[in-house]
């Protein structure tokens, strides 16, 4: 079994791709073939698989799930009592549990196994910049 991190730093709400890094990673293993684990280590953060050709995929990404977990000051979220981190922390967790915090990645070659238009994506459900660690596990 290997283990390599990846650490990505956000500025806020949005989806950061790190496929190349993924990529570069299985490749500098020379593991051969099997599958991969990503997984991330925070709770208020989410992974996706997701296309990445067009931009606007992203943001209609992102203003679906910030209209259906909106923040704790909004009156439809009335009922949240975790809001010691701010309005954003609760909603995150939300979106984290609604969403994968794990993925299966399949590799031939030392290489991805992803589709044509696939990229590995954190998707940062927090207001503020955060450091985010990815553990990659062959």
């Amino acid at each position: 079994m290997t283990l390599q991190r990846i650490i990505l730093q956000t500025k806020g709400p949005g989806l950061y791709e790190f496929t190349e890094a993924v990529a570069a990673a299985v490749k500098s293993t020379q593991v051969g073939d099997g599958v991969m684990t990503v997984f991330v280590r925070h709770t208020s953060c989410s992974l996706l698989i997701q296309e990445n050709a067009d931009p606007t995929v992203k943001l209609d990404l992102l203003a679906y799930f910030h209209r259906l977990v909106p923040q704790a000051t909004d009156p439809s979220m009335g009922y949240i009592r975790h809001r010691d981190e701010g309005p954003d922390d609760m909603p995150a967790h939300i979106k984290a549990a609604l969403l994968p915090v794990s993925l299966s990645i399949p590799y031939e070659s030392g290489r991805l196994m992803l589709g044509t238009w696939q990229g590995i994506y954190l998707f940062e459900h927090r207001d503020r910049p955060h450091r985010r660690e990815v553990v990659l596990q062959f």
